[in-house]
């Protein structure tokens, strides 16, 4: 925008005479001007012309809510979790038996998206708790073999 009215004057005050040079720049100015204003009014409703309010932004932000917890998904003897890290920080996963005794244990640091897939199909008869541990709290999911 800013280079169209430089360009504009420049061939204003190369072709046109002194005097009308300035009535030109004086009408792109104002044209510069109304044209701002009016990008600066298309982000606003209609209903919003001249009141004062929150940016229409900050209303969206509040209606969108994120799950943070993760999501487990059973296919037979398979689950898979996904976990949305935000923090990217320190993930721990840990699978215990009935007896409480860690079967599997892993951490994973840096990632926003924590994916990991645990098969049961070998595993034997017996009842496991995976055991997920984030910045924001611990989720677990029970699964039992057969």
């Amino acid at each position: 925008m800013v280079f169209l009215c430089v360009i504009a004057v420049y061939i204003c005050t190369v072709i046109l005479k002194k005097r009308s040079v300035m009535k030109v720049v004086k009408n792109l100015t104002v044209a510069a001007a109304i044209m701002i204003s009016a990008i600066g009014m298309a982000n606003t409703e209609a209903t919003d012309f001249g009141k004062k309010g929150a940016a229409k932004y900050e209303v969206e932000k509040n209606l969108v809510k994120v799950n943070l917890d993760p999501v487990f998904v059973k296919k037979g003897k398979k689950i898979m979790m996904n976990l949305l890290n935000v923090s990217q920080g320190k993930v721990l996963l840990k699978v215990y038996d009935s007896e409480n005794r860690l079967v599997f244990d892993e951490a994973i640091d840096g990632d926003i998206v924590v994916e990991k897939a645990f098969n049961f199909e070998k595993a034997f008869k017996d009842e496991y708790t995976i055991v997920v541990v984030d910045k924001f709290g611990t989720y677990k999911e029970t699964v039992e073999v057969r």
